[in-house]
Parts: structure tokens; sequence; C-alpha cells
């Protein structure tokens, strides 16, 4: 494997996934205190600062390894879940959908801010290429991390979302899932499960939906 471009790999995605967990936990932390859990403020957590937010296992290690171990085939990684108490919401099943929802939310808002940059970049003659990579980067990171994460299954915030949108004896039967959750979501990436039926269409979808949605900013740019 060419080690200079590891390197340069590294460095243009370091910045759009440190902002991209950076603000996926930060914003699940400011919810939850919006609608009155302040767990997350009490220890830090609601803030810009990823080094509060990096799981040295999750976010570093085992995505180094996993690059290394496929070559660049498959990355999988996480990092420090902020807490929330649910019980001190006000709406605790109605509310949890919007805590959910935060995470997710951020990252489709930083993939348009991403697709802006990139825009601007391009219509003011920037020829950089490690630039105009590092926002594709910023598009592609906060992408995957929006769908990944909607995928409806507890632990992920997609099932949390599920949790609150059923009715009591099904969002009972759901969240009882959580405990081994992980361990079925993994499986279910490992097996491409989730990267066929599930990521890559709802990528395909947000992506397009952006496009429309910055349609008029391309005309006026270019």
């Amino acid at each position: 494997m060419d080690f200079a471009l590891i390197v340069q790999t590294v460095a243009i995605y370091a910045i759009p996934v440190l902002f991209a967990i950076t603000l996926h936990e930060a914003a699940h932390g400011y919810a939850a205190k919006r609608f009155g859990d302040n767990t997350a403020e009490m220890l830090g957590r609601i803030t810009l600062n990823p080094l509060k937010h990096i799981d040295p296992l999750g976010t570093i290690a085992m995505p180094l390894l996993l690059y290394f171990a496929t070559s660049g085939a498959f990355l999988f990684g996480y990092a420090k879940p902020v807490p929330v108490n649910f019980g001190r919401l006000r709406n605790p099943k109605r509310d949890m959908v919007w805590v959910a929802l935060a995470g997710p939310g951020s990252n489709f808002l930083q993939a348009i801010a991403w697709t802006v940059l990139l825009y601007v970049l391009v219509a003011l003659g920037v020829e950089e290429e490690f630039f105009l990579r590092m926002c594709r980067a910023g598009m592609l990171v906060n992408l995957v991390m929006f769908a990944f994460n909607l995928f409806p299954l507890p632990p992920l915030d997609g099932g949390r979302i599920l949790v609150g949108l059923l009715p009591w004896k099904q969002a009972e039967l759901v969240s009882r899932v959580e405990p081994w959750g992980f361990f079925i979501v993994m499986a279910l990436v490992i097996t491409g499960v989730v990267g066929t039926l599930w990521l890559r269409p709802l990528m395909m979808l947000s992506g397009n939906a952006i496009e429309l949605l910055l349609s008029p900013l391309r005309m006026l740019l270019f």
C-alpha cells in the first residue's frame, strides 16, 4: 500500500470527519438540553471540542485497522455517544425522536455546507485539488453518517426514532433489541445488507435532494 497515498487520504478526510463527529454529538446534547435533560451539559459534552467526543478505539484505532486490513475497501468507526437521560425529557417518547434526529440532521446540514463551499471554490476558479477533494470528502462523510445513523435499529439514532414513533407495545418490543443491536448492525454491515438496501439508496436520495435544494445557487454561480 502506498504510504504517501494513505497520508494524503488521512489529511483530506481529517477535518471533515472531526467536524462531522463533533457537531453530530454536540447536536444530540443540545437537543436534549432544549427538551429538559441537561446531563450532557453537566458532563461538558455540548462542545465543539472534538477531544470530548473522540473515542480512542472507535474513532481512531478501529477505522485505521480496517483501512489497512481491507486496503481502504471497508471503514467503520464511532464516537463516544452523548449521555442522554430520556426519563428527564419533558415528554420522553416524543422528545427522544427530536434528540435522536438532531445528530443525523447536523450531518445533513454539513453535507449542504460542504457542497456550497465546493460550488464557491469552483466558481472562484480555485484549482487546488486538495481543497476540492476535502469538500467532496466532507459531502461523502456526512451523507454516510446521516444515512447510517438513521438505520432503524437501536442503539442507532434511527432505532430511537422508530421507538419514539411506534405505539407503546411495539416500541417496547423494538427497544428490547438494543443490547444486541450493535452486533446485529455490524453483521448486517459486513454481509452488505446495510450498504445495499439502506446506505446507498438513502445517500443517493439525500444527495439528489441537496442538488435540487442548491440548484438556484448553482445556476447563480455558473
